[in-house]
C-alpha cells in the first residue's frame, strides 16, 4: 500500500510503499479515507511526544477516517504500531472505533475530531464543566482552542474568555461564542495585569493550550486577584509555547487551584474516544466550524513542514 512514512529518528516523513497491514484478533482493518495533521500527529512523528513508539520505519498519524471492511464508515483512534493514519490502510483495536454520522464529511469528520476531543474531554472528564460557569481559554485562536470556544458555550458555559496572540482570528472569536478576548502580545507584568480583572469577577475552569509564558503569568494573575477560597480548574492540555514554566510555590497555596492534565494516559482511551463520538455527533446539529485544507497524501513531503494558517490539514487517501 501507499502510505506516509517515517524511515528514522529526525527525518519527515515521505510518500512511499509500506507492507499492507494485517489485523490480528480483536483488530479492525480500515480503508483510510482521510486523517488530518495534528500537533500530537507531528511530536510522535518526530519522536518528541511522550507516547511515541520509538520503531522505525513507521505510517505516522494518529486517527482518521475510513471504511470497515462491511463498509461502514467510522472514526479511528491510535492504530497499532507501525501502522498510523497517514496511509492506504490501517488496523486498530475494535474498541478504539466510532461511527461517523451520515451528514459529516470524511474531511470535516477527521479534521473536528481531534481538536473537538481535547476541549471536549478536558471539560466533561476532567473539570467536570456545571452549567452557568466561566471558562477562560488560553490559546484559543488555533484550530483546537477556536473549538473550545464553540464546545464550552455548548456544554454550557455562561461566559467564555478567549486569548491569543494572532489579532485577526482574536477578533473573529465573538462570532463563535467568546464573550471577552486577551490579547497575549504584551510584556509580562502587563499581560499579568490583564488576567487580573477577569480573575476578579469569577473563573471556574482555565483551558490551557500553550502553558509556558502565558500560562505562567495567568496563574500569578490568578492567585492575586481571584476571590479567596473560590476553587479554579486548570486544565492543561497543551504546550505550544513551551514545555516549562517558573512558578513560585506561593502561587499554589495562596489560591486553591487546583492542577489537572487532559490527554493520552490521564483520560482512558474508552472515554477519549466518547468525547470525539460526542463531538462527532454534534457537528452538525451545533454548527461545529473548522477550516479545513484538503491535501492529497501524496504531497506529504511538500507540505509537512509548511507553518500553520489557521486551517487543519488533513490528507486525503485519493
Amino acid at each position: 500500500m501507499k502510505a506516509a512514512v517515517v524511515q528514522g529518528p529526525g527525518q519527515a516523513p515521505v510518500y512511499a510503499d509500506f507492507a499492507a497491514p494485517t489485523p490480528v484478533e480483536g483488530e479492525q482493518r480500515i480503508q483510510v479515507a482521510a486523517a488530518a495533521l495534528s500537533q500530537l500527529a507531528r511530536a510522535r512523528a518526530a519522536g518528541k511526544h511522550y507516547s511515541s513508539e520509538g520503531q522505525f520505519p513507521f505510517v505516522p498519524g494518529v486517527d482518521g477516517v475510513g471504511k470497515l471492511e462491511d463498509g461502514s464508515r467510522v472514526y479511528f483512534l491510535l492504530p497499532r504500531a507501525p501502522y498510523g493514519g497517514f496511509g492506504e490502510q490501517t488496523v486498530v483495536p475494535a474498541a478504539h472505533c466510532a461511527p461517523v454520522p451520515d451528514d459529516l464529511d470524511d474531511v470535516t469528520a477527521a479534521a473536528i475530531a481531534n481538536p473537538g476531543m481535547s476541549s471536549w474531554a478536558a471539560l466533561v472528564e476532567r473539570a467536570h464543566l456545571a452549567p452557568g460557569e466561566t471558562v477562560l481559554i488560553n490559546g484559543a485562536t488555533g484550530a483546537s482552542g477556536q473549538l473550545a470556544v464553540q464546545i464550552a458555550k455548548l456544554l454550557g458555559a455562561k461566559k467564555v474568555i478567549a486569548t491569543g496572540r494572532n489579532p485577526a482570528v482574536l477578533a473573529s472569536l465573538a462570532a463563535l461564542g467568546a464573550d471577552e478576548t486577551i490579547p497575549l502580545n504584551a510584556d509580562d507584568q502587563a499581560l499579568e495585569d490583564s488576567f487580573k480583572p477577569h480573575f476578579a469577577k469569577g473563573v471556574d475552569v482555565v483551558l490551557d493550550y500553550l502553558w509556558g509564558r502565558s500560562a505562567e503569568r495567568l496563574l500569578i494573575g490568578a492567585a492575586k486577584a481571584a476571590p479567596k477560597l473560590k476553587p479554579i480548574r486548570f486544565v492543561q492540555i497543551g504546550s505550544l509555547s513551551g514545555g516549562a514554566i517558573s512558578l513560585a510555590s506561593e502561587v499554589l497555596r495562596s489560591t486553591p487551584i487546583e492542577m489537572i492534565g487532559s490527554g493520552i494516559g490521564s483520560v482512558p482511551a474508552s472515554r477519549l474516544l466518547a468525547s470525539i463520538a460526542a463531538v462527532l455527533a454534534a457537528a452538525r446539529p451545533a454548527g461545529l466550524q473548522v477550516a479545513t485544507r484538503a491535501v492529497p497524501l501524496a504531497e506529504i513531503a511538500s507540505v509537512w513542514a509548511q507553518p500553520e494558517d489557521g486551517r487543519r490539514m488533513v490528507f486525503t487517501m485519493s
